[in-house]
């Protein structure tokens, strides 16, 4: 699992990114094009994900609550996993440490072990940055030489180092592992091995297309991206506050350091998959592959995650089943070779299953279950608080047996401050064809969002704006129309029901004023 990872991978019909360890994974697995998050912010998405339950569920919205105290004791994946006689392992960022996760990365429900942490990751937010004075600053951009880093390392070496290790130690075990691994990269700040920023000449970098700030976007929707304006050489810079825009040269240091962080980051993935493959588990080993949440690198005037925005809630998601995705053949060469693209600039690899329509993270919970022949959790009950195993997922299996036969549809949560602070929620619906968003009045005490108090709404037709920059929410008659039907209703189910009755309508309202015209 990565962290901040968009779908920035050629995989995903990125042409800038080198990441060719990810892709040789994607070659083999079933590749869900359009998976998003329930909320782009790190704790909650992780929770949500791991847990199978939204953040309405979870009542997990910022970075200050345990859901088995403040929501339900509710069955985790790895927990799961561990019930059915599973030796649970988790490396590195899996749950967001701290309050989130108890303080002990939820041990010892979830794991067999403590979770590991590299000791390297207490000085990510250190002074560690040369700067053009010489002088060791906490920088945003921060490409170092490793040797010159305490201890000679960074985080994500030394988690693949952790992983590679517990993957040996099972060898001569029979029993089943579960092994989570969580890279840190590319979340700022940029601390990388500096080798990486070659593969990414500046002259060869480029600005995002629709860098400005949309002018129909409610304000309740923008981020100001706090966590960047903080780090000393973005300070530097005396942006204005909140839509400043940051100086085009540094923009394109931005995407260069943060593309040189994704190359990193692969490297690791790569000596991960490469260690499976040595140690004869590949073709009995599931891999899964995704990200918590997105980034923005200047779409819309940010340089964050906080948003409803694509580029934040959409995220990688691939399933490597061995004998379903790819076929099994001890005597084959190596399955995933590890690929150096410091050295190896030249590599294809193409994906013949790719799915489409929209899925969710919630789904890997009862997908995941069901392909290591467990039982499936059921779905949940309306209500369910009170109860520790169910998923608000949907089980993904029939994808990797049947072509798609529809468009399907998702909801998302967002944005980031202190729950006390949150007096507006802002809930996204994604089709294939478009992004629905209502930003409404939410009680933190509570927890219950009063669907008719409507603060804003965003619509857009990704068949025309593909990039998300014209809000059409305040076009013609929606609004009456969004507001008779946004009627208060007491659960989060039923506001996901009313927002997808009122995009149906949209639909149906917009393809008949096109036939009029």
């Amino acid at each position: 699992m990565a962290d901040d990872l968009r779908t920035s991978l050629g995989c995903y019909g990125d042409s800038v990114i080198k990441s060719p360890n990810i892709d040789q994974l994607a070659s083999k697995s079933q590749v869900f094009l359009n998976a998003y998050v329930q909320q782009a912010v790190c704790a909650p998405s992780r929770t949500s994900m791991l847990t199978s339950r939204r953040p309405d569920t979870t009542r997990l919205y910022d970075f200050n609550s345990y859901w088995r105290v403040h929501a339900g004791n509710y069955t985790t994946l790895p927990q799961f996993f561990k019930s059915n006689g599973y030796f649970t392992m988790s490396v590195g960022k899996i749950f967001h440490p701290g309050i989130a996760s108890n303080h002990t990365d939820d041990y010892p429900y979830s794991w067999s072990i403590p979770a590991y942490h590299p000791a390297s990751f207490r000085f990510e937010n250190k002074k560690m940055c040369k700067g053009e004075d010489g002088k060791l600053h906490a920088n945003l951009l921060c490409a170092v030489n490793v040797t010159e880093q305490p201890g000679g390392t960074l985080p994500d070496l030394e988690s693949t180092d952790e992983a590679v290790r517990l993957l040996k130690s099972r060898m001569n075990d029979d029993t089943p592992f579960f092994l989570a691994v969580g890279f840190h990269k590319p979340h700022i700040p940029f601390r990388i091995p500096q080798e990486y920023l070659s593969l990414y000449p500046i002259e060869n970098m480029t600005l995002v297309p629709d860098p400005n700030v949309p002018k129909r976007l409610p304000p309740v929707a923008y981020n100001p991206w706090m966590d960047v304006r903080k780090r000393d050489d973005v300070q530097k810079l005396n942006t204005s506050f909140p839509y400043g825009p940051i100086p085009t040269n540094f923009q394109l240091r931005i995407r260069q350091h943060y593309y040189a962080a994704v190359s990193y980051m692969d490297a690791q993935v790569g000596r991960l998959l490469s260690a499976l493959d040595d140690l004869g588990l590949v073709n009995d080993t599931m891999v899964v592959f995704t990200s918590d949440h997105g980034w923005s690198l200047g779409e819309h005037g940010e340089w964050a995650k906080y948003s409803n925005y694509d580029v934040a809630t959409r995220v990688p998601l691939m399933f490597y089943i061995p004998g379903i995705t790819t076929v099994c053949d001890s005597l084959s060469k190596s399955t995933f070779p590890f690929i150096d693209v410091l050295s190896q600039s030249e590599y294809d690899f193409t994906n013949d299953r790719v799915i489409r329509n929209v899925v969710e993270l919630l789904d890997v919970f009862p997908t995941l279950s069901y392909f290591a022949g467990l039982e499936t959790p059921g779905p949940c009950p309306h209500i369910s608080f009170q109860v520790e195993l169910c998923t608000e997922g949907v089980n993904l299996a029939d994808t990797f047996k049947q072509r798609e036969k529809g468009r399907s549809v998702e909801a998302v949560n967002s944005d980031l401050p202190d729950l006390k602070d949150i007096k507006v929620m802002g809930y996204s619906l994604r089709s294939w064809d478009y992004r629905y968003t209502l930003w409404l009045g939410f009680n933190p005490k509570t927890f219950q969002v009063n669907a008719s108090d409507i603060h804003a709404g965003e619509l857009y037709v990704l068949e025309d704006d593909p990039g998300q920059d014209n809000n059409l929410y305040n076009d013609s008659n929606h609004t009456v129309m969004m507001r008779k039907m946004a009627i208060s209703l007491p659960h989060a189910g039923d506001l996901q029901m009313s927002m997808k009755l009122q995009l149906l309508f949209l639909t149906a309202d917009r393809k008949a004023r096109r036939r009029k015209t």
